[in-house]
């Protein structure tokens, strides 16, 4: 099966590590996707996290794109809430005239926060309301089709980046169904709602400027190595650092600590959110993605490698791409 792979590159930041080390590891792992034929690498935006980096996304992707040639680097995604559409348009823009043919915008409504980050990106109660006609205004500014008398995008007008809406729900299928924008679901943690929403918005797709037919891109863990017994070690490191990170409260735990955590009842969260997970050795990464891929009736995936420690994810997407025998486009 030969199905374009991409990668989101969460951009950790590992226990002991600067925020330089996680930006550098960034770097070198988009440079081993470009090399391994991976189609895209995608960077999302989170706040006041201290294990993630990639908060300010269009730096990254500056910094990232600087360093690569071929690849296309884009959001996954901007939460638009957060944001003017002008502001985004002026910083895509920008990114597409230095780097043409090369950047993506994706797009979300979460917060991608909690309720006092919020408040300090000053964001109000109803910008998720704001959404569907947040990306229109910002898909003006972006064609050259303001929809704000006499404002343009200044880098931006006439770029025509592509825009993608981001969703684990139904309303994300419908919007980019009914904008007819290509859709990606983030089942890499959000898996409960895949099926259905893919199937709404093939269903209720409408051809566009940009896109003439349905496009799906699904969200998929993978960790991938040369035995399976290496796997098996990552995918419970992994386990420990998600438990730490969504119920740790802040606090620094040993292994024997996060396992308890696990044990208590973390361990049901997590493994809902890792359901998608590709884990083993190139030969089972290829059964399990080619599976889930019929399954997520995809066109593309998109990988998130979680394999901790930045060699043995650079290690995971060579394993990952040869294993699909991934080729660009």
């Amino acid at each position: 099966m030969r199905i374009p792979l991409s990668v989101l590159d969460l951009a950790p930041v590992a226990r002991g590590e600067t925020v330089g080390d996680s930006i550098a590891a960034s770097v070198a792992l988009a440079q081993r996707a470009e090399e391994a034929g991976y189609r895209r690498v995608w960077y999302a935006e989170h706040h006041n996290m201290p294990s993630i980096a990639s908060s300010a996304t269009s730096v990254l992707i500056a910094h990232v794109a600087a360093h690569t040639r071929t690849i296309r680097l884009g959001a996954g995604g901007v939460m638009l809430p957060n944001h003017s559409p002008l502001t985004i348009a002026e910083q895509f823009g920008t990114l597409a005239s230095v780097h043409p043919g090369r950047i993506d915008l994706g797009l979300g409504r979460a917060p991608g926060s909690d309720q006092n980050t919020m408040y300090a990106l000053r964001r109000d109660a109803a910008s998720a309301e704001r959404f569907p006609q947040d990306v229109l205004e910002l898909q003006g500014y972006l064609t050259g089709n303001s929809r704000v008398p006499g404002v343009q995008a200044i880098p931006g007008r006439g770029t025509d980046v592509p825009l993608y809406v981001l969703g684990s729900s139904m309303f994300g299928a419908g919007l980019a169904a009914a904008l007819g924008l290509p859709y990606a679901f983030a089942s890499h943690f959000a898996p409960q709602l895949l099926e259905p929403a893919v199937a709404a918005y093939r269903r209720d797709f409408r051809p566009s400027e940009q896109l003439d037919a349905p496009y799906v891109i699904a969200g998929v863990n993978a960790v991938a190595a040369d035995s399976a017994e290496e796997a098996e070690r990552m995918l419970a490191a992994t386990r420990r650092r998600l438990a730490v990170g969504l119920f740790g409260r802040g606090r620094d735990l040993t292994d024997d600590e996060a396992d308890l955590l696990l044990a208590s009842g973390a361990g049901h969260h997590v493994d809902a959110m890792l359901t998608h997970t590709a884990a083993g050795t190139p030969a089972e990464v290829r059964e399990q993605l080619t599976a889930f891929a019929r399954l997520a009736d995809a066109d593309e995936l998109i990988v998130a490698h979680q394999a901790p420690g930045a060699e043995a994810r650079l290690r995971s997407v060579s394993l990952t791409a040869e294993a699909m025998d991934a080729v660009a486009a």
